[in-house]
């Protein structure tokens, strides 16, 4: 469990453990972040309800505990009159994020010939509980994104950052120019931004994974037998679009919600509404990206799939064009050769010295003729490749 105390330029953590619960108080001005995982929430739950209902004056309903337990939760937006509870489905491409108890594999990869880049594709639902001045966040046990973006506030406001990894310390200039959120609304939404942009980062290895199949496909050369992992990836890709689907879903329900917020709040200026639509709509226009992306992926697939089988087809019918014009040249040969072998005693050409070569001749200039036949017919040519 994390907590900060989050006020104008300035961002302090707190130390937390389930006895400081009970003696937080809110920073004037200002406002916390409450951050727990899963299983600190489920064994927390006494302690933490006294702590928000300290600083809050209510606390959770049972059945929003029991959506911010819940692992396989899709995306989903509800509120009630005091506060708003988002549950957004983050991304977790690492080995120990995708093992973690209750993320959500998109499919089930083939062990041999599976795409790496599906093969590493998790989901983890991620719940934020939007109170006036509190945010309660609920991360998976195994999950890197508190601390990536903990150490971007601490980074921003030039406190010392002991929790964050070398490699998750962003660079100052780029925090602080972003500067601090002003409201946990805010906050939630430059959260909720991060993971949408886990998504955005995939599309490259995707489109490479994808343009290397429809490459194989469309390969006259090569035979195509990876057809378990190509079915796998789709499968995957429709269910990444389900997911899309239930952010963008989640999201919107967000946004109207926050047109039905008073125009007149002490704790929230006109400036900051407006920063709120403009983010939210922004977090919006990216998960749309990614949809789209996703989308597109799905179709190519389909239409390479398509092509492949149509240009296997073509093919057939090439193969099958020459054969049936090989047959027709050769058929009239055969039907003299069966005249000529019919067991009658008189037949013409049989007993003249030249009968033999005249019946070449014939045959010869037969085939010739069926060969400028079917060649002017345009049976005989081969398609550019």
């Amino acid at each position: 469990m994390r907590i900060f105390a989050i006020h104008a330029n300035h961002v302090a953590e707190i130390a937390a453990d389930a006895a400081g619960l009970a003696d937080l108080q809110l920073p004037e001005p200002g406002y916390l972040w409450l951050s727990v995982t899963r299983t600190e929430l489920e064994h927390l739950q006494p302690p933490l309800q006294a702590a928000l209902q300290n600083l809050c004056k209510l606390q959770l309903l049972d059945l929003h505990l029991s959506d911010l337990l819940n692992t396989q939760l899709p995306s989903r937006f509800d509120f009630t009159s005091q506060y708003d509870l988002l549950v957004f489905r983050g991304l977790a491409v690492s080995g120990t994020e995708a093992a973690s108890p209750g993320s959500q594999p998109l499919n089930h990869l083939p062990k041999r010939g599976g795409p790496p880049i599906l093969r590493r594709i998790d989901t983890n639902p991620v719940g934020f509980v939007v109170f006036d001045r509190v945010l309660l966040t609920v991360h998976p046990n195994e999950h890197s994104l508190r601390d990536i973006y903990a150490g971007r506030l601490l980074a921003a406001s030039g406190t010392d950052v002991p929790h964050a990894s070398a490699a998750g310390t962003p660079d100052s200039r780029s925090t602080g120019a972003r500067g601090i959120p002003a409201n946990p609304a805010d906050l939630m939404l430059r959260i909720v931004n991060q993971m949408v942009d886990a998504y955005l980062a995939l599309r490259r290895d995707l489109s490479q994974q994808l343009d290397h199949w429809q490459a194989e496909l469309l390969n006259p050369k090569t035979r195509f037998s990876n057809w378990n992992a190509l079915l796998s990836a789709r499968l995957s890709l429709h269910h990444l679009d389900e997911i899309c689907e239930d952010q963008r879903a989640a999201i919107q329900d967000w946004i109207e919600a926050l047109k039905s917020w008073p125009e007149h709040d002490e704790l929230l200026s006109k400036h900051q509404r407006d920063l709120l639509h403009v983010r939210s709509r922004d977090v919006l226009e990216h998960i749309e990206r990614v949809l789209h992306h996703v989308q597109r992926l799905e179709q190519n697939a389909e239409t390479t799939v398509q092509m492949h089988f149509n240009a296997q087809s073509h093919r057939t019918n090439e193969i099958m064009r020459t054969l049936t014009v090989l047959t027709a040249i050769f058929l009239p040969l055969n039907l003299i050769a069966g005249i000529f072998g019919m067991n009658f005693e008189f037949i013409p050409l049989l007993h003249m010295s030249h009968g033999f070569w005249w019946a070449m001749v014939a045959m010869g200039l037969t085939a010739a003729g069926l060969v400028m036949f079917f060649w002017r017919k345009r049976y005989l040519e081969r398609s550019p490749r």
